[in-house]
């Protein structure tokens, strides 16, 4: 994965390669979902929008919406995290991540949080 990761308020990271993302959950959304049980993501082909839901979570705590930090088309769905969604727990920001999109916007994604904007976001909020 490259160097910068973007983050959006709802716990998801996006690192971009051209004009290709890669999406995740962040390391302290896994951490307070607990082990997780089941994911469900778009399928390759479909177009995601930024601030609607992408997929769904369920863990041993709670299921929650994943929300879409850009806007993109799918182009790869990670099948070893729908296969065994430990991995996400184990490796949030690298084999955990989830979907590839490309087409984004590079004016959403100066919409989005910085790692140093996210953690001072997580105190704040205090989460």
């Amino acid at each position: 994965m490259a160097d910068d990761i973007w983050y959006n308020e709802n716990h998801l990271w996006v690192t971009t390669e051209n004009n290709h993302a890669y999406i995740g959950i962040s390391y302290y959304a896994q951490e307070e979902l607990g082990d997780i049980l089941f994911i469900e993501l778009p399928e390759v082909g479909d177009k995601i929008v930024q601030g609607k839901s992408c997929g769904e979570i369920e863990s041993s705590k709670t299921v929650s919406d994943l929300i879409a930090p850009l806007s993109g088309k799918v182009v790869e769905v990670n099948q070893d995290v729908m296969n065994e969604p430990s991995i996400i727990n184990e490796d949030p920001l690298g084999d955990g991540w989830l979907i590839e999109i490309e087409g984004i916007d590079p004016k959403e994604l100066k919409s989005l949080l910085t790692q140093e904007k996210y953690e001072l976001y997580i105190k704040e909020a205090g989460e």
